[in-house]
């Protein structure tokens, strides 16, 4: 909108026209500037809302500062929590939080670092709101699990069960690796086995076909799933007690058996196989993991949300400054 403007004689200022299409001296209509955050909100790039609305990119960032605010709490802390990390500009990680069963965005900070994290709830939410926190989800980050007690006196904290299913199946793949390179025949049928049907030592043992005989490729024969995984774990021992551990593990998980769980901890003895750093790792984080067993709660509702995040960099092509990065994520998510 374009506005004439006049010289008063008497002060020597110039005024123009007030009208209610536009808020003070602006020259964009109040209209125009909600059809930019309604495509704001769908994640498009400020240049290409400026195509669409047919002003400058400048423009678009500056309605965005305008009408959104970074809010400095949620009025109500939830009782369960979920923590996490995502890449936020220039390679820096900050972290995230929300809440565990509503998915709603709790707070984003410019910093993972414990003191940040520390400082945000301490000085935004009374001793009162941190103990009404029951549980906090997190992964195998150990610097999560040594203030999580400060912060929440009241809550549990729980290892998310995908973090520890992952730790073991890149445990399981480092095995089989292992064992394919000390085999000197590439053409063996052992080989062509662990080298293309990696997927079959994943799979649930449930799951495993023992019956019907299935075209393998890679392997280019006619056989059952079992036995495949027969015709390997009979040839390397040390590899079938990864494989056992594994699959009592997965197990333990898939029916949340926390007796299960805890024997397996307790029975299991060192066999200089890369599944030792695992045991290890879950017998440190022992109560933390056998609490993701108990509770329902997981770490997928942030892991949504940091797809989101991943999203919206990779369509508007990354970001450099933190603020309109943040802002951008309140208008996304």
């Amino acid at each position: 909108m374009k506005k004439q403007r006049w010289l008063c004689q008497s002060c020597r200022r110039t005024f123009g026209p007030q009208t209610n299409l536009t808020r003070g001296h602006d020259s964009l209509s109040r209209s125009l500037k909600s059809q930019i955050m309604s495509l704001v909100r769908l994640g498009m790039p400020a240049t290409q809302i400026a195509l669409v609305v047919h002003c400058a990119p400048s423009t678009v960032i500056r309605t965005i500062h305008e009408r959104v605010d970074l809010p400095r709490r949620v009025a109500r802390l939830p009782q369960n929590l979920c923590f996490d990390e995502f890449r936020s500009v220039n390679h820096a990680m900050s972290f995230i939080c929300c809440d565990a069963v509503t998915h709603q965005l709790v707070t984003k900070l410019a910093s993972r670092v414990s003191r940040d994290i520390i400082d945000y709830f301490e000085n935004r939410y009374s001793l009162s709101e941190r103990q009404s926190v029951q549980t906090v989800v997190v992964d195998m980050n150990a610097q999560y699990s040594r203030f999580i007690h400060r912060l929440f006196p009241k809550a549990e904290i729980i290892i998310d069960r995908f973090h520890i299913t992952q730790l073991a199946g890149r445990a399981l793949d480092a095995a089989r690796i292992q064992t394919l390179k000390g085999l000197s025949d590439h053409r063996s049928r052992i080989y062509r086995i662990m080298k293309s049907q990696w997927r079959l030592f994943h799979k649930d043992f449930t799951n495993i076909n023992a019956d019907k005989p299935v075209y393998l490729r890679g392997v280019n024969e006619y056989m059952t799933q079992q036995n495949a995984i027969d015709l390997v774990i009979d040839q390397f021992p040390a590899f079938d007690v990864v494989y056992q551990t594994y699959q009592r593990l997965m197990r333990a998980i898939r029916t949340k058996n926390v007796h299960e769980m805890s024997q397996l901890l307790d029975e299991y003895h060192p066999q200089h196989n890369q599944m030792d750093v695992v045991i290890q790792t879950l017998k440190y984080y022992r109560h933390y993991v056998l609490n993701s067993l108990i509770y329902p709660y997981s770490n997928g509702p942030i892991e949504g949300l940091n797809r989101k995040i991943k999203d919206l960099k990779r369509h508007c092509y990354g970001f450099r400054n933190m603020t309109n990065f943040f802002k951008r994520i309140d208008c996304f998510l």
